[in-house]
Formats: C-alpha cells, sequence, structure tokens
C-alpha cells in the first residue's frame, strides 16, 4: 500500500466517526499539535509518514521533534513551562514520575476498554501505562505503539536439519534439546555478556525471562517494584534458571568462563561457523544486526519463542520493551491524535516501512515487508502476558548498574543468594 491509500481509509474511518466520536467530533483543522521523542531518522521519517494521515485526516498540523537525550530533555521542557502536547516515552518509568507529580493527563475514558479488547495480551499494556497521580489515585496515562520482543532464541535451520533436531515447544523440551546436543557431541548455546561499561546486561534478560516462567505475573511486577526484594527465594529459582544454562561448561561455547568475558555482538557468530561452535543463541529481536554480513534472517537464520514451563501452566509469557505515547500538554488535538494511534491505519503504515512490532489484533500482517517481521510479530501477538524489561524500570544504580555487575559475579562463581543479596542492599542504600 502506497501512503496514498493509507490515508484515504484513515480519512473514510475519520468521517465515518471511527476515531472522532469518542471525541464528539470536534473540529481540530488549523490546530497544531506537537510531539517530542526519542525517534531520530529513519524512525522519525516512519513516525511522520503515520502522522501525514492524521493531518491529512483532521487538517490539524503536527510537529515532531525528536532528540537522543529526550528523557533530561522533556524535563527541562515541562518545568520550564513549554511542554510538548505529546511526549513519546522509551520507558514507563519516567512516565510514572510525571505523572506523579501532575504532568501527565489522563487518557479518555473507554480507551482502556479498547486496549483490553484490541491489543493481545490487551491488559498487560493496561498496567504498563497506569500510574499513580499525585493523591495516589491510579490512571491510564500511556499508550503503546511500537513494540520490541526480547523472549527469542536464533538457530541456523540449517544447523537443525543436518542435525535432526526440532523447534522446542515448551522449556522442558528446551532442556531436553540442550542435553541432546551435547550427547551427540555439540554445544546447545552461545552466550556472551560483555558490552564495555554495560557488561552483564544480556543476563538481566535471561533472568526477567525466567522470572516470566517461574512466577505469576503480579510477582514479577513487585520484583520490579521492589514490593518483593530482589533476595527473596523466587528471584533466586529464576537467576538459577539462567546458570543452569550460563554456568554449564557443557552447554555454553567456551565452557562457562566465557561468558562473561565475551562481547555480546560477537557471541551469535559460533551459530554460523562450519561446524557450528554452537545451535541456540537467546536474544531480542535487534540481533540480526551483529550476524555475520550476508547472513539471510529467514534462510541463513531464524528463531523462535523462547518457551515457557508446560509444568508451571503460565501461558506464553512475553519479555520485550516499547514506546507509549502520554499527553504532557493537553489539547483537543493532542486525545484525537491518541485516539487515532488506535486504528490500523497508523500501525499498518509504520509496519509497511519495517522496524514496528505492534499487538494490534486487527492490523493486516501481510503489510509487513518479510516473513520474519511477521514471525516477531506473531510471537508478541501469541503473548498472553507482555511484561516490560524489568533492569530498565528498577532505579538506574540497580537496573543499570548492581543488577549487570551481579551477574557477572554470579557466572564467575558466587552464589546467587550472595548476589541477590547484594543487590538488594544497593537497593535499600537508594532510599
Amino acid at each position: 500500500m502506497t501512503r496514498s491509500l493509507y490515508a484515504g481509509a484513515a480519512i473514510a474511518a475519520l468521517t465515518a466517526g471511527m476515531v472522532q466520536a469518542e471525541s464528539h467530533a470536534a473540529d481540530i483543522s488549523g490546530e497544531t499539535i506537537t510531539i517530542a521523542g526519542p525517534f531520530l531518522s529513519p524512525e522519525a521519517d516512519n513516525l511522520e509518514a503515520v502522522l501525514d494521515i492524521f493531518e491529512e485526516a483532521t487538517g490539524a498540523t503536527v510537529t515532531y521533534v525528536g532528540s537522543d537525550s529526550f528523557e533530561s530533555q522533556v524535563v527541562i521542557d515541562i518545568e520550564g513551562g513549554s511542554a510538548p502536547n505529546i511526549a513519546v516515552f522509551p520507558q514507563p518509568g519516567l512516565a510514572s514520575d510525571l505523572a506523579a507529580q501532575g504532568h501527565l493527563a489522563p487518557l479518555r475514558d473507554g480507551t482502556a476498554d479498547w486496549i483490553v479488547e484490541n491489543y493481545a495480551a490487551g491488559q498487560s499494556w493496561v498496567d504498563l501505562g497506569t500510574y499513580a497521580d499525585a493523591s495516589g489515585a491510579d490512571n491510564l496515562y500511556g499508550f503503546f505503539f511500537r513494540v520490541n520482543v526480547k523472549s527469542l532464541v536464533w538457530y541456523s535451520p540449517e544447523n537443525f536439519e543436518d542435525a535432526g533436531y526440532e523447534i522446542p515447544e515448551t522449556m522442558e523440551e528446551l532442556i531436553a534439546l540442550s542435553d541432546q546436543i551435547v550427547a551427540d557431541g555439540g554445544t546447545p548455546w552461545c552466550i556472551g555478556l560483555g558490552s564495555g561499561a554495560a557488561t552483564g546486561w544480556p543476563a538481566t534478560d535471561w533472568v526477567e525471562d525466567m522470572m516470566l516462567r517461574t512466577q505469576e505475573p503480579a510477582v514479577y511486577d513487585d520484583w520490579v517494584s521492589n514490593a518483593m526484594p530482589f533476595n527473596d527465594p523466587k528471584v533466586i529459582e529464576a537467576i538459577e534458571a539462567f546458570g543452569m544454562f550460563a554456568r554449564n561448561d557443557d552447554y555454553v561455547a567456551g565452557g562457562a568462563g566465557a561468558v562473561a568475558t565475551t562481547d555480546f555482538r560477537d557471541s551469535p557468530k559460533g551459530l554460523f561457523d562450519s561446524p557450528p561452535q554452537c545451535y541456540m543463541h537467546r536474544q531480542a529481536s535487534f540481533i540480526p544486526a551483529f550476524f555475520p554480513e550476508g547472513t539471510e534472517v529467514g534462510e541463513d537464520a531464524d528463531f523462535f519463542y523462547f518457551p515457557a514451563f508446560a509444568e508451571q501452566d503460565l501461558g506464553k509469557p512475553v519479555l520485550g520493551s516499547g514506546t507509549l505515547f502520554a499527553i504532557t500538554d493537553e489539547s483537543e488535538g493532542a486525545h484525537q491524535l491518541i485516539e487515532f494511534l488506535r486504528s490500523t491505519e497508523a500501525h499498518e503504515m509504520w509496519m509497511s516501512k519495517g522496524g514496528f512490532l505492534t499487538p494490534h489484533l486487527s492490523a493486516d500482517l501481510s503489510v509487513f515487508g518479510s516473513d520474519s517481521e511477521r514471525g516477531l510479530n506473531e510471537v508478541l501477538l501469541n503473548a498472553t502476558t507482555f511484561r516490560f524489561d524489568g533492569s530498565d524500570l528498577m532505579p538506574g544504580g540497580v537496573g543499570a548498574g548492581t543488577f549487570w555487575t551481579g551477574m557477572v559475579d554470579y557466572v564467575g562463581g558466587a552464589s546467587a543468594a550472595d548476589v541477590a543479596t547484594s543487590i538488594q542492599e544497593s537497593w535499600d542504600a537508594l532510599q
């Protein structure tokens, strides 16, 4: 589809009252709506293509300004009395803080119900966008638009076919497959935690995924907020579940001692060696950027959902991240634009350009430019629970500090209990 076709569909939808009905079809022609966010080109260009549809449909003017220091700049703008009408937050934490300070406007009634009905794992998205205001009352402030998936395992289809391995459907099957690869003389996993000053962060994703596969979502939420301490036995269990893979010499290319020192960007390359150094690599949807030049996703490499334990009966939890749109300077146009982002046209425009996943159940997956993008989105649509990257929601000194370093200590031989207690002590010190 071209942009003009999308625009025509959106205009028809708006004229029929699909979007403006909830705002009483107020005329916003001539109104200027300002948006600030973290997107730079090409993401900013893709967002502006979406906003063009809204402009043509309503007669409003929308201006977007992107910044690589958005988180600090938006606070400066708000405190200086020059807040944008809408801010695009890459993490819910800052949005929650601003809501508590009275700087966000609640989304209109009916938005939460719409999300529950039209987004996969809809209640998860409502929960992630709901924060307490200055009085302590909860309101829905954030609408998620553009999501990333982390609960993925990458592999070489050719290697699997040559060895006769099948895609596991449960964690029990994944562990059995790992054992089979070892028995066959191979190494199942490539794992690397190296990332310069950020070394350790890939392990936090593993632990977060394991928390979602061993505990109810509410327990994960309590852990992330520290309502449940970091050294609770439930968290220690999740760390040790990660250790079942990362601290097993037979399971990891180079042995467990290489995990902390292997750069995460280099770690998946063992999938493509002949013979393969490993058969699987757990990492988010961005990792193909670090595959050997010329690697074709869908042919040379593919992915499957990092499965849940069948015995836990926790459905299909998905770990990821995403951007949420919130109103920081309330106007009629701002509310109508948020409502417009619910339309399939808004989602499909960016889907057609790539680099965009959505939990919208009615979006047409044929719009994606590749089977791999469709497959990634299907992982998202099949989710029964979605949770944001936990370390990104924790205080910086923990989530981007002691959690990272603690995981390095853990793969180096420290006990999960000692590491978890050390991380909790660092959290307590922030109080």
